[in-house]
This record gives C-alpha cells, sequence and structure tokens, in this order.
C-alpha cells in the first residue's frame, strides 16, 4: 500500500510547451486517485522559500492551451548546496507533501536525483524542454511546438529572401544540441544546416556557397546557437566577407521558440506523461523520468536520462538527407 497521499509538482529550468498541459495532468490524476496535491511555485526555489498552493480541478481548468508555465520557473543555485536542499526536505515535510514531480531537462533531473537519494524522497520526472536532448523519450515536452514555430518563422523569412535576393543565416535554439536545427532545417528547405554534432565547419559551408547553384539567388542557412561556427552573427560575417556581392541577413529567433500555445502532439505527450508520473509514485517507482519510447510508457533512472544523447537521433543517415535535400 502506497504511503503516498500528497503529490507536490513543480517546473524547473527553461520554459516548455506543454508544461501546463503536464502540470494539469498530474493534478487530475492526483485527485482522480483520492491524493491531495500542491503546486510549487518557481522550482526548486519554491521548495527552499515553502512557496506552497494547493491544487484542485479548477487550479487547472483552462490551462491546456496556455504556453509557459503557470507555476512559473526559476533557477535555483541554493539547491544546489547541502543547505538549500536540507531547507527544501524540512518544507516538504511540514506541508506534509510525500512525493514529487518535477517537469524540466537535464540540470532539473541532476537536482531531483540528488534530492531524492540524500533523503530517500519518492521523485519522478517529466522530460520538459524544447532541445529534445534527454534519453529515455522519443520526443521531449515542447519539442514538435518549438519545431513548428521555427518552420512557421523560417518560411515567412524565406519569402523576404526571396523577394530580395537574400541570404538569411537564421539561428535556433540549440546550445548543446542541434535537433532544433536539424528537424527544423530539413522542413525548411534549408540549403545549409550547421549543428554542433555534425562538426561541418565554416570552410565546408564557404564551398557549398562558392559551389552552390548560381541560379539560386536566396538561400536559408539554419544554424544552431551551439555550433562550433560561433552562431549566426559570426557565421554572416563570415560570409559577407567571402562572398561580398551576396545580400547577406542574419535572424536569431531567440525565445519566440520557447512561447505559444502547445502543438496537439505536445499536449498530449504531456498529459500522458503526467498521469503515468502520478501511476508510477504509486506503484513506488523513484528517482526515474516517466517517457514514451515507440508509443509506449517508459521509466528510465535519471543517472541514465540526462545529456547528452548518444546521437541515436542525429545520424549519418539524418545528415545525408539534409545534404541530398540542400541540393
Amino acid at each position: 500500500m502506497s504511503k503516498i497521499q500528497n503529490i507536490g509538482v513543480l517546473t524547473s529550468g527553461g520554459d516548455a510547451p506543454g508544461m501546463n498541459a503536464a502540470i494539469r495532468a498530474v493534478v487530475r490524476a492526483s485527485l482522480y486517485y483520492k491524493l491531495k496535491v500542491t503546486g510549487v511555485l518557481r522550482g526548486y526555489e519554491g521548495l527552499i522559500n515553502a512557496d506552497f498552493i494547493p491544487m484542485d480541478e479548477k487550479s487547472v481548468a483552462n490551462i491546456i492551451q496556455r504556453g509557459g508555465t503557470m507555476l512559473k520557473t526559476a533557477r535555483c543555485n541554493e539547491f544546489k548546496t547541502p543547505e538549500g536542499r536540507a531547507k527544501a526536505y524540512e518544507n516538504l515535510m511540514a506541508s506534509e507533501i510525500n512525493a514529487l514531480v518535477v517537469i524540466g531537462g537535464d540540470g532539473t533531473f541532476i537536482g531531483a536525483d540528488i534530492f531524492s537519494q540524500e533523503y530517500n524522497f519518492p521523485i519522478i520526472g517529466l522530460p520538459g524542454t524544447i532541445d529534445n536532448d534527454l534519453e529515455g523519450t522519443d520526443l521531449t515536452i515542447g519539442y514538435d511546438t518549438a519545431i513548428n514555430t521555427v518552420v512557421s518563422a523560417v518560411d515567412k523569412i524565406r519569402d523576404t529572401a526571396e523577394s530580395h535576393d537574400r541570404f538569411f543565416i537564421v539561428e535556433v535554439m540549440g546550445r548543446d544540441s542541434g535537433l532544433i536545427a536539424l528537424r527544423s532545417g530539413i522542413g525548411v528547405g534549408a540549403e545549409a544546416i550547421l549543428i554542433p554534432e555534425a562538426k561541418t565547419g565554416i570552410d565546408d559551408l564557404i564551398e557549398r556557397v562558392k559551389h552552390g547553384r548560381k541560379d539560386k539567388s536566396s538561400k536559408i542557412i539554419v544554424v544552431a546557437e551551439g555550433d562550433e561556427a560561433g552562431g549566426a552573427y559570426n557565421v554572416g560575417e563570415i560570409l559577407k566577407n567571402k562572398f561580398p556581392h551576396h545580400d547577406i541577413r542574419v535572424s536569431v529567433l531567440g525565445h519566440i521558440q520557447r512561447g505559444g500555445s502547445p502543438s496537439c502532439a505536445d499536449r498530449v505527450l504531456a498529459s500522458r506523461l503526467g498521469v503515468a508520473a502520478v501511476e508510477g509514485l504509486l506503484e513506488g517507482k523513484t528517482k526515474v523520468m516517466a517517457g514514451q519510447v515507440n508509443k509506449e510508457i517508459v521509466f528510465t533512472p535519471f543517472s541514465r536520462t540526462t545529456k547528452h544523447i548518444d546521437a541515436m537521433q542525429i545520424t549519418p543517415a539524418w545528415l545525408k538527407l539534409a545534404e541530398i535535400l540542400s541540393l
């Protein structure tokens, strides 16, 4: 018989579309199983400050379509210290919260893993990050929305690029992972895609531009912010110096990739994983992330989920596909 009676739920790290859908699922699944559920505001900072709110059905009404997170999010350096985690544990005990669902990325799970081991506290994580860079799930909550946001933005940029015969260097998020750049780059028909994993290099890009189709007066080059070329502005300056006769512009999409109403795919994924997290806690699971692999729910230890992916999604086949389609 599970001793869990009150589940706390929080969002931590960078926000991602679909986090509200995940919160909603955790709350409603908890209530379905006759449990109390408590919202923790601003992630681990809220644990340390005892910033807790009781939640019920009405708390999560009309939020599934909203981007961001109703519980707010923050990065908390104090939680990285033993003293900070001790405060968090004391507050959880005082509020009779005896399990947690944490929604976030690798930093969130590293903190959860340490805390759970120190205090033998039941925690299950949900993969909420637009980067899709966690093991143990085919897709993370927010990734589908983010790449569709990029595709929509770059389609508009393509219109003006063709109207003015311009080259556009478009930077997308992905400090350590090029999955957003790779998938969206293929989706928009980019002439080149620069990602950290491929090590394409600026020299290869220059050769592509130099020997590319002469009748193609506009080009879209998608660059992940963490690419070794140094980001879109650096790539743009290099190309301007090498090809002064081309009209080269830079566009950094930035935080629009984090916002907006989540796609149906993200809403359904978040909903399914939120319910799975509550059921997993009741079954005695802890120190794991709930994910979806081949359409099935799986639970992966925190220690195996965190960065970086084993390139299972950035294979030579994907890179070859991008090269073939860029002709």
